[in-house]
């Protein structure tokens, strides 16, 4: 299905608007195009999904069942989910809100939101190929170790005091989605309905910028550019430069990967190397972005400081031991 979102993107860039195949421009705008749709695309399926699931089912009887549960296993079935699902990080945003309106612990939100944009099938089977299996699953396991970990920090901090009021709205909905129980199939639908035009109406400018950013990086700042200007690796600076390069480059784990092997073309570290795909894969501004409109600053820099500090001691940790 996502395949077909790229399709048209290129369709759109190379056929309706007639650029040329390989520039800037046709990149960008394909990029563009292609992440527009499947980002809209998932948000109305995911948010809709999620309503018709808290019709059937009252808010309480699901947070009762996951508060229920031990926190460690909540994180480690997220993480599992995450790691399953091919989402760069803006498409699991979707998933994100949906736990969100599920009343499900951010704790165990935040495990899903970190460990789906780093670790993926397509990505490890990638690594293996370019890098051996060895490097593949200590990036895997390391992947799943920044998720569990970063998930804790933040929980320590009480997260759900930063989630936006709208997202939040419990008693006020309470009575309506009782009574979505009791009526049946078309006041479920009709409330899941509202649910996406509440949330999509709130959030869908944030997706457009935040997407746009993200093609212009795309489409204008060639591979060549971001490891010619990490070469010099061996400096104790590289790993931090290569975390804040990353968060305006926006792509998921597998797209990055042709650029951590040009940059190991060219001799840069392979912490380094990682430490830069992994902050493009979960750390991207557009991510970014259109999560501010889910949580707050402080949740928000939070979320990126905790990964920030996570990639910089797994990049040095790879350096020392890849060395």
């Amino acid at each position: 299905m996502l395949s077909l979102f790229d399709a048209l993107g290129n369709w759109i860039a190379l056929q309706l608007l007639g650029l040329s195949a390989h520039t800037a421009l046709a990149q960008a705008v394909s990029f563009w195009v292609a992440d527009i749709a499947k980002l809209f695309f998932l948000l109305v399926l995911i948010i809709y999904l999620m309503g018709l699931l808290r019709a059937y089912v009252s808010t309480e009887k699901i947070r009762d069942s996951v508060m229920g549960k031990p926190l460690w296993l909540g994180r480690s079935l997220a993480i599992t989910l995450g790691s399953i699902t091919p989402f760069c990080s803006c498409s699991s945003v979707p998933l994100f809100i949906g736990f969100v309106e599920a009343r499900i612990p951010l704790t165990i939100t935040f495990a899903f939101l970190i460990a789906s944009p780093m670790v993926n099938e397509v990505a490890v089977v990638l690594l293996i190929t370019l890098l051996g299996w060895q490097v593949a699953l200590a990036y895997v396991l390391t992947g799943m170790v920044v998720a569990y970990v970063g998930s804790v920090v933040i929980g320590w901090f009480k997260p759900e005091r930063w989630v936006e009021s709208y997202v939040w709205e419990i008693k006020r909905r309470q009575q309506q989605e009782q009574q979505a129980v009791v009526q049946g199939w078309q006041l479920r639908h009709q409330f899941a309905w509202n649910e996406v035009k509440v949330i999509v109406k709130r959030i869908w400018h944030w997706v457009v910028i935040g997407i746009t950013v993200g093609a212009l990086f795309h489409g204008y700042v060639p591979e060549s550019w971001v490891s010619e200007h990490l070469a010099d690796a061996g400096n104790w600076w590289s790993v931090p430069a290569a975390v804040l390069l990353g968060v305006p480059l926006y792509s998921n784990a597998t797209g990055v990967i042709p650029v951590v092997e040009a940059m190991l073309a060219k001799g840069v570290p392979l912490g380094t190397s990682l430490a830069l795909m992994m902050s493009i894969a979960a750390l991207s501004l557009p991510e970014l972005l259109i999560l501010r409109k889910v949580i707050r600053w402080p949740a928000l820099g939070l979320f990126a400081g905790v990964l920030a500090v996570a990639f910089m001691l797994v990049g040095y940790g790879f350096n020392y031991f890849y060395a």
